[in-house]
C-alpha cells in the first residue's frame, strides 16, 4: 500500500524517534531531576547519528521545505545529512502577462476592440460593472485614441489603460474578481513666453510670423472682441504684445497654456487685459482697473467673417430692385461656419419661413433682442424656450430662405427698435467684486509688470538692430 510520505522522510522520522527515545530514557536514568533535562542536549546527540541514504524522488513530487537551525556544536557530517535530506519547495508556475496596444478606428466601440484583441466579452462586462464612475467614460472613445491591454495567456484582462488626452490616463486594474479605476494626470512645466507683432496684412499672418499658433491667435482676438471688430477695425501698423504659457513635458513642448496678459494697439487706441481667477475658480480677463473685458453682447456673432452688407435703412434690395431697409448686418462666410449667441438669454423662436429660412430669435432680458437668419441648421439643443449663454453655438451659416449666397443676417433690437450692431452702445459685464480688489491686484500687477519688461527689452533690442 502506498503511503503519503516519501521513503526518505519515513526513514528519517523513524531514526529520530528511536534516537530521541533512547536519549530520554538514558537521561532520566542518569539524572533523576527531570527539570535539568534540555533539548539542546538531545539535539547535540542526534547530530551524531549517521545519515540514511536518500532514494531518488519523483520529478512531480510536491513537498514543503523546512529549514532547521543546527546546533553550533553539530558535526559536519550531521549538517551534510540534514542538507541532503531537505527537499526544495517547488513554486507555482509564473503567470505570463503580455501587453496589447490598440488604436481606436472610425466606427469602433469597446466591444469591437475587445473582440479584435481576442479578449472575451465577459471581461469587458466585468470591467464596466465593477470599475466605478470612471468606467462610464470608456464608451466615449473616439478615433485616434490609444488603449493598452495587459492580458494573460488564457485571455484574462488584468489591466486596461485608456488615454483620453495627452496629459490624462484612466487606469483600470483587476483585483480578484473586480476592477478598480484611477485617474492619472501629468502636470506639465509652464514656461512664461512673450511674443509681439506688427500687422501688415492680417492678424493671422502677423501672428504666424511671430511664431504664434492659430489657436492662440483666436484666443487673443477673443479677449478684445468686445472692443475691436477684427474684420473691419484692423489697420496696417496695428500691433500686439502677449505674455502666455508654453507647456513642456521634459524637453518636449506639448502646447500652449493660458494667455496671462496682453496689449493690443488698434488705430492708436491701447487696450490691455490680464487674466484673473476669482475666489470661486472662474477665470476671465479684465483691464488694469478691474473692469471686465466682456460686454453683455458680442460685437459680431461670427468670427473672422467678411461683412457683405452693412446696416442701411435706405438700401437697394438685390433681389427686389427697390429700396428696402436693411435692418441688420450680413456676414459672408462659408456654409457651416458656427454662429454664436451674442449674449446670455432665452430662445424666443427657432423656426423656418420662406424669406428667413432657418432662423433664431433670442430674448436678452426685457430690453434686448437679437435675430439670426438664413442658417443651414440649428445648434444642438436649440429650440424655442431653451436657455443660451454668450458664445454658445446656436446654428451654422447657410443659404436658406431668400438669399443670393451663404451668409448670416444679424439684427440687434433695443426696446423693439433696430440698431446698428456695430455702433450701438453695449452694457458692460460685472467688474471685480470689491472684496476681491486686493487679491486682483496681487495677481495681475506682476503680470502687467512682466509684460512691460518684455516690451522694453524688445524695444531696446529693435533700436540696437536699427542703428547703422
Amino acid at each position: 500500500m502506498q503511503t503519503g510520505f516519501p521513503r526518505p522522510h519515513l526513514a528519517l522520522i523513524a531514526l529520530l524517534s528511536l534516537g530521541l527515545s533512547s536519549l530520554v530514557m538514558a537521561k532520566f536514568a542518569e539524572d533523576p531531576e527531570a527539570a535539568r533535562f534540555h533539548s539542546d542536549d538531545v539535539l547535540d546527540s542526534v547530530m551524531h547519528i549517521e545519515p540514511v541514504a536518500e532514494p531518488s524522488a519523483s520529478a512531480d513530487m510536491t513537498t514543503t521545505s523546512t529549514t532547521l537551525q543546527l546546533n553550533s556544536q553539530a558535526t559536519p557530517e550531521a549538517a551534510t545529512a540534514f542538507a541532503d535530506l531537505a527537499v526544495q519547495e517547488q513554486t507555482a508556475p509564473a503567470i505570463n502577462v503580455t501587453q496589447r496596444n490598440a488604436t481606436v478606428r472610425p466606427g469602433d466601440n469597446l466591444s469591437t476592440i475587445f473582440k479584435r484583441q481576442g479578449i472575451p466579452y465577459r471581461e469587458l462586462q466585468v470591467l464596466l460593472d465593477t470599475a466605478g464612475p470612471l468606467a462610464s467614460r470608456l464608451p466615449d472613445i473616439y478615433p485616434g485614441q490609444q488603449l493598452t491591454f495587459s492580458v494573460t495567456d488564457d485571455d484574462m484582462l488584468t489591466e486596461l489603460v485608456y488615454q483620453p488626452a495627452r496629459l490624462e490616463r484612466l487606469r483600470f486594474a483587476r483585483e480578484g474578481d473586480v476592477f478598480t479605476g484611477r485617474e492619472e494626470v501629468d502636470e506639465p512645466t509652464r514656461v512664461q513666453t512673450y511674443k509681439r507683432a506688427t500687422i501688415d496684412h492680417s492678424l493671422f499672418i502677423a501672428s504666424q510670423r511671430a511664431g504664434l499658433s492659430d489657436d492662440l491667435t483666436m484666443r487673443l482676438a477673443q479677449i478684445f472682441q468686445w472692443d475691436i471688430d477684427f474684420v473691419l477695425d484692423i489697420r496696417k501698423g496695428d500691433s500686439f504684445h502677449v505674455l502666455f504659457e508654453e507647456l513642456y513635458l521634459g524637453d518636449e513642448k506639448i502646447g500652449n497654456g493660458h494667455i496671462l496678459a496682453a496689449e493690443f494697439i488698434n488705430q492708436g487706441e491701447v487696450y490691455r487685459a490680464t487674466r484673473y481667477e476669482s475666489n470661486d475658480g472662474r477665470a476671465d480677463f479684465y483691464d488694469p482697473n478691474g473692469h471686465s473685458m466682456r460686454k453683455a453682447f458680442l460685437r459680431a456673432p461670427v468670427s473672422f467673417s467678411r461683412i457683405s452688407s452693412n446696416f442701411n435703412l435706405r438700401r437697394l434690395h438685390p433681389l427686389h430692385n427697390r429700396r428696402m431697409p436693411h435692418r441688420g448686418i450680413d456676414y459672408a462666410a462659408p456654409t457651416g461656419t458656427p454662429v454664436m449667441a451674442a449674449g446670455d438669454g432665452r430662445v424666443k423662436i427657432a423656426s423656418r419661413t420662406k424669406p428667413n429660412g432657418n432662423y433664431v430669435v433670442i430674448q436678452h432680458g426685457e430690453q434686448f433682442t437679437t435675430k439670426y437668419l438664413h442658417l443651414s441648421k440649428f445648434g444642438r439643443g436649440i429650440r424655442s424656450g431653451s436657455k443660451v449663454e454668450q458664445g454658445q453655438i446656436i446654428g451654422y451659416v447657410g443659404a436658406t430662405g431668400q438669399v443670393t449666397g451663404a451668409h448670416l443676417h444679424y439684427e440687434f433690437l433695443v426696446n423693439g427698435a433696430h440698431m446698428n450692431p456695430r455702433t450701438v452702445p453695449l452694457p458692460n459685464a460685472e467688474p471685480i467684486a470689491p472684496e476681491e480688489a486686493d487679491r486682483f491686484r496681487d495677481q495681475t500687477l506682476p503680470l502687467l509688470a512682466a509684460l512691460e519688461s518684455h516690451k522694453d527689452a524688445s524695444t531696446n533690442l529693435a533700436q540696437i538692430v536699427a542703428r547703422p
